[in-house]
């Protein structure tokens, strides 16, 4: 979610200025898809409902983000590429998040919502399955 309000304030269309520079087909409109699907995505699971909805285009919007942006930049995500005086300075991430949020998103589909989820308290409050 919160990857998706950056976007957002940054304004969706200069995300899409970098998808076109990757060579992403409808840039801005795919821009935009990713900016709302990351907001209303993010927010479906931490309210607990929809879990595994979501997660298939979240977990595919990570793989295309691994594979475009990340991989060629190796697996870990913190590349210290030089020393300042002022302390280290990092280079661009790998795709190790990725499989971070990728592995996180398999085992919330997996599980389903908690009992403190929305889910768990509208199936109690309407006697849903």
């Amino acid at each position: 979610m919160v990857h998706g309000l950056a976007k957002w304030n940054r304004g969706p269309a200069n995300f899409g200025k970098l998808l076109h520079v990757l060579g992403v087909p409808a840039p801005v409109p795919t821009a935009w898809l990713v900016t709302l699907l990351e907001i209303f995505g993010g927010a479906a699971i931490l309210a607990g409902v929809l879990i595994a909805l979501v997660s298939i285009p979240l977990i595919v919007s990570m793989l295309v983000a691994m594979f475009t942006v990340h991989w060629q930049y190796g697996f870990s995500a913190i590349n210290t590429i030089g020393l300042t005086e002022t302390g280290p300075k990092f280079g661009p991430p790998g795709y190790e998040v990725d499989l971070l949020y990728i592995g996180a998103l398999i085992v919330l589909a997996l599980l389903g919502p908690g009992p403190l989820s929305l889910h768990a308290w509208l199936r109690g409050r309407f006697r849903l399955s």
